[in-house]
């Protein structure tokens, strides 16, 4: 092979895998592969079909394709697993950790779950079915089962030697819970305190004796915020008897609120959010996924019509005032979506309660009356300038009471939501600006009524 056939096969820094697959070149492909790590190989998966992603899947070796299968979202390690050979499969399962491994076969077809389950090792058998045991979304689902546990009565010594023992089988050791003989939790300690205390030292005179943790059954994103409070990498994770059951790790934390937070972006948006790769899901299906929030607002948005309709007297009277309309409720659904927004990551984040409702009542109405009266002083210079001082006055009053309305239900809605039981994000800033802008209507015709006796 020439110097120039071999520039034709080698990659270029700016071709991706998913080009280099789809010309079917393979030294290509095994080059590309071997520069990148795992993180950038299975994003390049994921924005594939199943048929090209199997094919480049197959073309690494066994440790690379384990690194980079826990890297892939369930959805995708679905895919990639439907096209492998039974060793090859068995051989993938078996090797990911628990937690990841529990975490695709929940949302695995029935005959994947159980084929999978069926090649497991009894060891990874009991650990996978004991953590699809816990219920949907909660931090046993995420946690890693695979833990060193210290007790309280040895020495720094002794302790490293049961690290070094036990700690190949475990997914971190960074953290170490200390238990009783019932294995209940009674603190943690530190990989690096016992690397850097002398050897005689007793564990427990290094152990944290209240150590931050969650139960079992515990929401995972709570557990995992509470881990960014804490700046802890790992979160002890205990049953309803206060005895360790696993350890959540930093990285399964990242991506519980990674998930979380696109789930409610998502919603904020008007849409349900979906699994997967966004530059592999097709037209149709993010269609799918938008078609039924647009449908439910459209319907809100007959509110608006039938306002109109009610005023149509007013318009008749004062045409000038359809000017203003597009004006007045883009001013006030905008001021009541920037609430809305506000108010999810409050709550999102632990920043606001619901006990803390009329607070934010009566702080949202003050900061929408000052944003309004902040756009009045421009509207009043725009109704002046086109149609006339009385007409422009109706204007600076609704914008007032329109932005300290819609930022009160903005900043409300949420916190109602989250009374009900209903996720906050459901709550979206579409959904609060169709109702602004239908109630904003009302404020405005009445306020025309009102001041130019009509």
């Amino acid at each position: 092979m020439s110097q120039t056939d071999i520039i034709e096969v080698r990659p270029t820094l700016s071709e991706s895998l998913q080009d280099i697959v789809e010309t079917r070149r393979v030294d290509a492909a095994l080059d590309w592969l071997g520069n990148h790590p795992p993180h950038v190989i299975a994003d390049q998966l994921a924005r594939m079909d199943a048929v090209r992603a199997g094919m480049a899947f197959r073309l690494l070796d066994k440790d690379l394709a384990l690194a980079v299968f826990e890297e892939l979202e369930p959805v995708d390690q679905q895919q990639i697993l439907q096209g492998l050979r039974d060793q090859s499969f068995r051989d993938l399962v078996e090797g990911m950790a628990p937690d990841d491994r529990a975490r695709m076969l929940r949302e695995a077809p029935a005959k994947v779950a159980k084929k999978a389950l069926a090649g497991l090792s009894p060891r990874e058998r009991r650990m996978t079915a004991s953590l699809l045991g816990y219920p949907e979304g909660s931090a046993g689902q995420y946690m890693t089962p695979e833990v060193v546990a210290l007790p309280r009565d040895l020495t720094v010594a002794e302790a490293l030697g049961m690290v070094r023992a036990k700690g190949a089988n475990a997914e971190t050791v960074y953290t170490l819970p200390v238990v009783d003989a019932g294995r209940r939790l009674t603190g943690i300690v530190e990989l690096r305190e016992l690397v850097l205390s002398k050897p005689e030292t007793m564990v427990s005179e290094l152990v944290v004796t209240e150590p931050a943790f969650a139960r079992a059954t515990d929401a995972a994103e709570k557990a995992a915020r509470l881990m960014r409070e804490t700046n802890d990498i790992n979160l002890p994770v205990v049953d309803s008897e206060d005895r360790l059951v696993g350890l959540l790790t930093i990285d399964d934390a990242v991506e519980v609120i990674e998930a979380a937070d696109s789930e409610d972006v998502a919603l904020q948006a008007g849409s349900a959010p979906w699994e997967g790769h966004y530059m592999a899901a097709g037209v149709f299906q993010l269609a799918r996924y938008r078609a039924l929030w647009l449908l439910l607002l459209l319907f809100a948005a007959t509110l608006t019509v039938s306002v109109t309709d009610f005023f149509e007297g007013t318009l008749q009277q004062a045409a000038h005032l359809a000017l203003f309309i597009p004006l007045l409720i883009g001013a006030g659904g905008n001021a009541g979506a920037q609430a809305a927004t506000a108010c999810v990551r409050a709550v999102a984040v632990g920043e606001v309660r619901v006990s803390d409702l009329f607070r934010v009542i009566w702080r949202e109405c003050r900061v929408g009356l000052v944003l309004g009266s902040l756009l009045a002083s421009v509207g009043l210079a725009i109704g002046a300038l086109f149609v006339g001082p009385r007409i422009a006055l109706v204007v600076g009053i609704t914008l007032v009471l329109i932005c300290g309305w819609a930022a009160t239900i903005g900043g409300t809605m949420p916190l109602l939501a989250k009374k009900l039981r209903i996720d906050p994000a459901v709550v979206s800033a579409p959904m609060v600006t169709t109702l602004v802008d239908a109630t904003g209507l009302i404020i405005y015709f009445t306020t025309a009524k009102l001041v130019l006796g009509i």
